[in-house]
């Protein structure tokens, strides 16, 4: 989609998030009873705090679960366990090889100084960014020897699991995010936070009482540091297969047809811009936000914007403390091998680009990514995060409550 299309999509989609926003009152605004007779708001209702930390949690006791290890295997088989337990249904795992020597297309528009587009243009203070190689950097004895085993060439594995539609099986939301970190740490933003916060959803929609008019799928990718490879492994194997009921007349579906794909990636730490010094307020700032991007160079730009301006309505409907913001950068993470496919967008806690990548998370890749670096502010931005897409995929999908069901 061309830039001078661009501003009037913008108003357009704004509209009619609006209009969204207006046919659905948010969430506090219950009936005297204190129940609302809204089954999104209930949905959204059980996410709860601790629940979602205890998950990350769960998460940062396989280490930084650096891909081609025992500990980021160990990490997968506990991630497939937990969806079991949901009752989560069609639990897979995908599996494809990867080597350091192999090249796949670039992992999105360019970031650099300048681009016009694509990742987006710096502006305003830097700290310096980079992956920590250093194990020695690390100060917990038991964590670094947890870190310790290298990775190796060879056979990888991701983990997923689907919400079948009722009416629609044939038509389904990708709901992702990366489960593998480095840096010698615990990778508990860098994608703890997001990998609990798709558990987290696939634990809500998999319960009984929870229909669907159409299918949900619940990714947890493997391989995002080495350049999104289990994600581009997931497209080139399963997007050929969309739609096609097999066997023919069963009215299964093992890869519906996508409607559109979210990636959650580092949800926790909004504390602003770094200073001149290069240091960042150690409290989350007031003004931080739940930052939805899409990509304004993508050929799915126009569907992609669409589904963001859905995210932000299911924000101003659902979530308790932080407002969203949207942004046409999205680069650089497991939504890219989507985004010319399907509308695909991405849900984070900055800009990838001109935020993240100036700096204004300094433990991205850093040792110091571990549980107890964040305060129940920074987790409870993730779980407005959840709250957000919980709120939209919940709507687009279709979603209504049994009462005869128990929860």
């Amino acid at each position: 989609m061309s830039s001078s299309v661009l501003p009037r999509v913008v108003i357009l989609c704004a509209v009619g998030a609006l209009a969204t926003l207006r046919s659905h009152p948010p969430a506090a605004a219950e009936p005297a009873g204190g129940v609302s007779d809204d089954p999104t708001a209930q949905l959204v209702g059980r996410l709860d705090l601790e629940r979602y930390k205890a998950t990350i949690k769960g998460l940062t006791r396989f280490g930084d679960r650096r891909q081609g290890t025992d500990r980021n295997r160990a990490a997968i088989d506990w991630i497939e366990s937990q969806l079991r337990a949901y009752g989560c249904a069609d639990v897979a795992r995908l599996r494809y090889s990867y080597s350091p020597e192999q090249k796949r297309k670039p992992s999105g528009p360019p970031v650099a100084q300048g681009a016009p587009q694509g990742g987006g243009r710096f502006r305003g203070q830097r700290a310096p960014i980079g992956v920590n190689d250093d194990p020695q950097r690390q100060p917990d004895a038991r964590l670094r020897a947890l870190d310790s085993q290298a990775s190796t060439p060879g056979e990888r594995e991701e983990v997923y699991c689907t919400k079948v539609g009722s009416t629609h099986p044939n038509e389904m939301y990708i709901v992702g995010a990366h489960m593998d970190g480095i840096g010698w740490g615990e990778a508990a933003n860098d994608d703890g936070s997001g990998a609990a916060l798709v558990m987290e959803l696939a634990r809500i929609f998999s319960s009984p009482d929870v229909q669907t008019e159409r299918s949900i799928r619940f990714a947890l990718w493997n391989n995002e540091e080495t350049g999104l490879d289990g994600a581009y492994a997931y497209v080139e194997q399963r997007a050929r297969l969309q739609g096609i009921e097999s066997p023919p007349g069963s009215g299964r579906y093992p890869e519906p047809r996508w409607l559109g794909m979210v990636q959650h990636d580092m949800v926790l730490f909004d504390h602003g811009m770094p200073r001149p010094d290069g240091t960042l307020s150690p409290a989350q700032r007031p003004e931080a936000d739940v930052n939805i991007e899409f990509q304004s160079q993508a050929k799915q730009a126009e569907g992609a914007q669409k589904l963001a301006w859905a995210f932000y309505a299911a924000n101003e409907a659902y979530a308790t403390d932080y407002p969203a913001s949207v942004g046409p950068h999205m680069t650089n993470t497991d939504s890219t091998p989507f985004m010319d496919l399907t509308p695909a967008i991405s849900v984070r806690e900055n800009e990838r680009g001109i935020q993240i990548g100036a700096g204004w998370d300094p433990h991205w890749h850093q040792p110091t990514d571990v549980y107890a670096t964040f305060s129940d502010a920074d987790f409870r931005l993730g779980l407005n995060a959840a709250q957000t897409t919980l709120g939209a995929i919940a709507r687009l999908a279709g979603t209504s409550l049994s009462t005869h069901a128990q929860r």
